[in-house]
């Protein structure tokens, strides 16, 4: 009897050391229980997460993005995918620049602030303030991004969603066209600049329609809009509204994430 059941015991650990590594790779690429990849719910929606590389107001990666993935809180991501199934009837698509955003992400971008100006930068988003003015209305200490339920968007052509992006403009963003591709909003993404503001006078009749087309696509799925950037949206009510995540957002193992 009891060499059976060292037998057995030798047997269940011989197992267990073989499925470790298994376990270690998956726990990896795992997400938090509640979130996904977008790409797994929503896979028509094109991607162009800015902070993962360097075509961004800081010019580096961001901390935090170690893959250029959205990530979301399952009802979010499922309500976006409502959001291009309606907009795929007007020949339009979405596209979304930043979902979850890390709080190691939100400090880097505090600690960017408190940096000497570049005049590049400067020049490219945030061409008639002061660096020092882009708190809190554009950059603040926490931001609801971390709380897995918020999304920077705006509207490309339907025909134009495998598009490559385009090469950065280098002109101030204030100056309208999107650069990528994208419908003409009357400023490009991470413009720190009054005219991002959603309701912002001074916008031809096409930009004020392009705005308001997306802001009542995503109103139509739980979304609400930041008045100060026309890109932001907020999907109500957030499943997490008093956590802020830190978890780093990795590739995608293509798995969907966790249930």
């Amino acid at each position: 009897m009891a060499r059976t059941r060292t037998s057995r015991f030798v047997s269940v650990l011989c197992g267990l050391l073989f499925t470790l590594p298994a376990i270690a790779a998956d726990s990896g690429t795992a997400l938090p229980e509640g979130f996904v990849y977008l790409r797994d719910i929503a896979p028509t929606i094109p991607q162009d997460i800015r902070y993962a590389g360097s075509r961004n107001f800081t010019g580096r990666p961001v901390p935090g993005y170690t893959a250029a993935e959205c990530v979301l809180a399952r009802p979010a991501a499922e309500a976006l995918k409502a959001v291009q199934a309606d907009l795929a009837a007007q020949g339009l698509s979405l596209k979304v620049y930043d979902c979850y955003r890390p709080k190691q992400a939100v400090a880097a971008f505090v600690d960017w602030a408190k940096e000497p100006t570049d005049p590049g930068a400067k020049r490219t988003y945030y061409p008639n303030l002061a660096k020092g003015a882009l708190f809190p209305d554009y950059i603040a200490t926490r931001s609801g991004h971390s709380r897995g339920a918020t999304v920077d968007v705006t509207l490309v052509p339907l025909e134009a969603t495998d598009a490559a992006d385009m090469a950065p403009d280098q002109t101030p963003c204030t100056t309208g066209g999107s650069g990528d591709g994208s419908l003409d909003m009357g400023t490009r993404f991470d413009c720190f600049d009054r005219k991002a503001n959603t309701a912002t006078q001074g916008l031809t009749e096409s930009q004020r329609a392009n705005r308001q087309r997306l802001v009542e696509a995503m109103a139509a799925h739980g979304f609400t809009n930041y008045p100060k950037e026309f890109w932001h949206y907020t999907f109500k009510p957030e499943p997490y509204p008093d956590t802020y995540f830190d978890f780093p957002i990795l590739p995608s193992s293509g798995t969907g994430g966790r249930q």
